[in-house]
């Protein structure tokens, strides 16, 4: 069975071959690797180009190469898309001891990036921090850092995440608190869909806190994890749904109680209605333990359909 699920075929991800040999940034005069699109201007610096769109709205061109540069968006509505999908790679600058972008403007969306090595002091160093307003991340590659997306609390905001990958991401270690692959505080909506999480560097793979998700025709693949925990965790529960997502646990784990864990640390949320179906999951068969499928403390009526199981795991259980 286990085999059988990795047969699954792979979700899109970035060309990443392409990463090996990006094309060097412009070097003509006056010229600069953000361009906002709306008004022609280059810009040297990225925090330049972000405050030169303000409270309006505004598209800033990120030029192909490793961009050693990060910024904070306190106004108006930015999209950050590369010139060439996968070749914009912002590599270990954080602004604020925080991530590459610092959103909390009145919203952004981020196409096509790369952010990578990012590290801080307090062990959440992140591609993107979220502080407030909805965000679209659209075929973008988060890897090699403490977090990959980190948020705070906006319940009136929606995030939405598709065609992208999480690797190795997480930690939990130096006496910090843990970081995760993607770890979303209190907000209204989170969206996941088409998306693939792997070798996680512990923590969990997708932990949020939303009110509502909609987690659908993901991979999550553990087989390379290293002291990872959950691969689904809604600590505060949620409704909305968990459906046709492919889920392979790892050997590696620092628990490996469950795969999906819901209310595990509180119940602010309702989790009454949650729909779990038509997932595929498995764990290794020769390891000699088992794991349960949904692990749930809410103590609601969740609406668990056809999954497909393979040996050793569980389908529920109320803890």
């Amino acid at each position: 069975m286990f085999q059988m699920l990795l047969r699954r075929p792979m979700l899109p991800l970035l060309a990443l071959p392409l990463l090996l040999a990006p094309v060097p940034l412009p070097a003509q005069p006056g010229s600069g690797p953000y361009v906002v699109a709306e008004s022609g201007r280059s810009f040297g610096r990225l925090q330049d180009a972000v405050d030169a769109i303000g409270e309006g709205e505004g598209t800033i061109r990120v030029a192909p190469g490793y961009h050693r540069d990060c910024a904070v968006q306190t106004a108006g509505r930015i999209t950050f898309v590369a010139v060439e999908p996968g070749r914009a790679i912002f590599d270990g600058v954080a602004c604020e001891g925080k991530a590459a972008l610092v959103l909390r403007g009145a919203g952004a969306r981020v196409d096509g990036l790369v952010f990578q090595n990012m590290r801080v002091p307090d062990g959440n160093g992140a591609g993107i921090r979220l502080e407030k307003s909805d965000l679209d991340v659209v075929n973008s590659l988060f890897r090699g850092s403490e977090e990959g997306i980190l948020t705070a609390d906006d319940p009136a905001a929606t995030l939405t995440i598709d065609r992208s990958t999480f690797s190795r991401l997480g930690r939990c270690d130096r006496g910090l608190s843990c970081a995760h692959s993607v770890y979303t505080g209190a907000y209204g909506r989170v969206a996941v869909t088409r998306t693939r999480f792997e070798k996680g560097n512990g923590g969990h793979y997708l932990k949020t806190r939303a009110a509502r998700v909609d987690i659908n025709d993901n991979s999550f693949d553990d087989t390379q994890g290293k002291a990872t925990n959950y691969m689904i965790d809604l600590p505060a529960g949620s409704t909305g749904r968990v459906v046709n997502n492919l889920l392979v646990q790892g050997r590696d784990k620092e628990n490996h109680s469950a795969l999906i864990a819901v209310a595990a640390e509180a119940r602010d949320n309702p989790s009454r209605g949650l729909v779990i179906e038509g997932n595929r999951a498995s764990i290794p068969q020769d390891i000699g333990r088992k794991s349960v499928f949904v692990a749930d403390w809410s103590g609601e009526a969740l609406a668990i359909g056809p999954n497909e199981l393979g040996p050793g795991l569980v389908r529920f259980e109320k803890r």
